[in-house]
């Protein structure tokens, strides 16, 4: 294998064309495949709505006895029932009648409208008038007053509006968000065939990580890619298997790496990729499988290794910098894990933004800056300038070991390997992160 700094399409090809396929299918109740991936279309049993029904509390009516009504000519209807939602009128709506109707019931036989209850004005027996716009859950007038002349299908909405049975309302490699599980419950699916979410195994290592908690001592450092890890897997929608912290140890590495091959579609090794003597990642690779790429043309974390296990199982191994790691994990293991879940869009959104002040990089490597864009106070939307483009500038120091910046960081401005630095006003492409 070369030892060749790879482009990133390169690298990422490489990787994602060594991933068979999505994990395996499950069947699911809708809400209980929350995010999940869809792997068959999900088709409507049923109309939505499955029937004609009211918009809105009123009364149902014929069109043509309230043509002529006004606000000051209002028409009296007589009202010989009622239906409630999830109830069914005894009769129909004959010339010069109404039905008092609720919002979501069923439009009775014979009426082509609903009036709201706030155009109409009730009547009792003698004929005395109720107070005007009222809501709808007092006894049952004898008679109303339209005051309001309504088009057919006023106020109704109409069988299979939505959605006709048989239709397709979800397509394969969609996320099962909360509006997607609506449509399928909501069009009378009660199952759902789906992607299991990816298992992805995730191990720091280094002699001197500690976990958070335990006293550093004279050369011991906090772990932060072990639990900044496990939330990117997590926010990736994976579920995490977590390995602890290995010893700069061959046999610690391996014996870890192992369990993470047996419970994981993936093993994500952070630190002891590169050449130190204490860097043993590689290596434990190459007993359990094979590395089919080293080394990267980027900027941070041009320590990458990236391999397959013997059983199938991917293994990335990821620089031992914090913000190293973050930046390979988004550009090369995020890809993955979606893959793996079945998404059809498998990369993040890009933007174009303008650089705020000049930037400098190093030769020959794509860098991606942690920016910050600039927001607007009312709405904290992200600004356009005249061109489209939002200005951004850096969210700190872009040394790999800063996490002050990266927290901060909104996107990844990428500045080509072609140029060794851009000056204030250029355009760069931006890569969205999460933000809450």
């Amino acid at each position: 294998m070369s030892d060749a700094l790879l482009s990133v399409e390169t690298a990422r090809e490489r990787v994602l064309a060594a991933i068979a396929g999505p994990t395996a299918v499950e069947t699911h109740a809708p809400e209980n495949a929350l995010w999940h991936v869809l792997a068959a279309p999900v088709t409507a049993a049923t109309d939505l709505p499955p029937w004609d029904n009211s918009a809105m509390d009123g009364y149902a009516i014929r069109v043509a006895d309230v043509a002529a009504a006004a606000e000051d000519g209002p028409v009296r209807l007589q009202v010989v029932g009622e239906v409630s939602a999830g109830g069914v009128a005894r009769g129909a709506v004959g010339p010069g009648t109404a039905i008092r109707i609720a919002t979501g019931a069923p439009l009775p036989e014979g009426a082509d409208a609903v009036v709201p209850v706030e155009a109409t004005t009730p009547l009792d027996a003698a004929g005395t008038p109720g107070p005007r716009g009222r809501d709808a859950t007092g006894p049952l007038p004898v008679a109303c007053l339209v005051h309001l002349a309504v088009r057919t299908g006023g106020s109704v909405r109409r069988r299979g509006e939505d959605v006709r049975a048989g239709t397709t309302v979800l397509e394969v490699g969609m996320a099962l968000t909360p509006a997607a599980i609506a449509i399928a419950t909501g069009s009378g699916v009660d199952a759902v065939a789906v992607h299991r979410h990816p298992r992805v195994a995730v191990l720091a290592t280094g002699d001197e990580i500690r976990a958070a908690g335990e006293p550093l001592g004279p050369a011991g450092i906090p772990d932060a890619n072990g639990p900044g890890l496990r939330s990117m897997v997590a926010a990736a929608g994976a579920k995490v298997v977590d390995l602890g912290i290995a010893r700069d140890s061959l046999d610690d590495v391996l014996e870890r790496l192992r369990k993470g091959m047996a419970e994981a579609d993936a093993v994500i090794v952070a630190g002891g990729v590169s050449v130190g003597p204490y860097d043993v990642v590689r290596r434990a690779f190459e007993i359990v499988g094979r590395v089919d790429l080293w080394r990267v043309a980027v900027q941070p974390g041009k320590p990458f290794a990236f391999g397959v296990a013997d059983d199938g199982t991917v293994l990335f191994g990821l620089p031992g910098n914090p913000v190293s790691s973050f930046v390979t994990f988004e550009l090369f293991v995020r890809p993955a894990i979606r893959r793996l879940a079945g998404h059809g869009r498998i990369l993040r959104d890009t933007d174009v933004g303008t650089l705020i002040e000049p930037v400098a990089k190093a030769p020959g490597r794509r860098t991606f800056l942690r920016v910050v864009a600039e927001r607007d106070a009312a709405t904290d939307r992200p600004v356009r300038d005249a061109d489209g483009r939002i200005p951004v500038h850096l969210a700190g120091g872009q040394g790999s070991h800063i996490l002050t910046a990266l927290a901060a960081a909104d996107a990844l401005a990428v500045v080509p390997e072609t140029v060794d630095g851009l000056p204030a006003g250029a355009p760069v492409e931006l890569i969205w992160l999460d933000r809450p």
